[in-house]
C-alpha cells in the first residue's frame, strides 16, 4: 500500500445539482399535460383546425425532451478531496468524461463571490496559474455552506 491510499483526507465531498425529478416523474408530467391538451384539441380538431392538434403533440415532445435533458445533466458531479499536502478536484460530465485539477492548498486562494443581497454566487480556487469555479450548479445556499466548510479545512490544513 501506498502512503497515498493510507492516508485519510482532511476534507473529501462529492458536489451533485438537485434533481428535482425522475423519470417516473417525467412520465407523470407528460402525461398530465397530454391530458390537459386533450380538450382543446378535441374542439380545434372538430373546428377544423387539426393541424394545432400536431403543434399540441409537439408541445408535449418538447416538454419530455426539456425534462430528460435536464435529468441527464444532473449525472453531473465534483469530488473535492483536501490532503495535507494536495487538493484534488475531480470534475464528472454528465456524459462521464472527467477532468482532475491539482492545486497545493499552501498556494491556492478560496474566493467566495456574492451578489447584492449576499447569496453566494460562485465559489472559485485561485491560484497563480489557474482559476477554477467550483459547483457552478449548486443553489446558492448549498454553495455558501460548501464554501464555509471547505474554507475551515483549507485554514487548518495550512496550520
Amino acid at each position: 500500500m501506498t502512503t497515498e491510499t493510507q492516508a485519510r483526507p482532511l476534507f473529501a465531498a462529492r458536489l451533485t445539482p438537485h434533481r428535482s425529478i425522475d423519470p417516473r416523474g417525467i412520465r407523470i408530467v407528460c402525461a398530465i399535460a397530454a391530458a390537459l391538451l386533450l380538450l382543446p384539441g378535441i374542439i380545434f380538431y372538430a373546428l377544423g383546425a387539426w393541424p394545432v392538434v400536431g403543434f399540441m403533440g409537439l408541445d408535449v415532445l418538447a416538454l419530455y425532451w426539456a425534462l430528460t435533458y435536464s435529468f441527464r445533466d444532473g449525472k453531473r458531479y465534483e469530488q473535492v478531496t483536501l490532503w495535507a499536502d494536495r487538493l484534488e478536484i475531480r470534475q464528472v460530465s454528465p456524459k462521464g468524461e472527467e477532468e482532475t485539477e491539482s492545486f497545493n492548498p499552501f498556494f491556492v486562494r478560496l474566493v467566495v463571490e456574492r451578489d447584492i443581497d449576499e447569496h453566494t454566487t460562485a465559489v472559485r480556487l485561485r491560484s497563480k496559474e489557474r482559476d477554477l469555479v467550483v459547483g457552478a450548479f449548486l443553489n446558492p445556499h448549498d454553495r455558501a455552506s460548501f464554501a464555509q466548510a471547505f474554507g475551515s479545512a483549507l485554514r487548518k490544513a495550512r496550520a
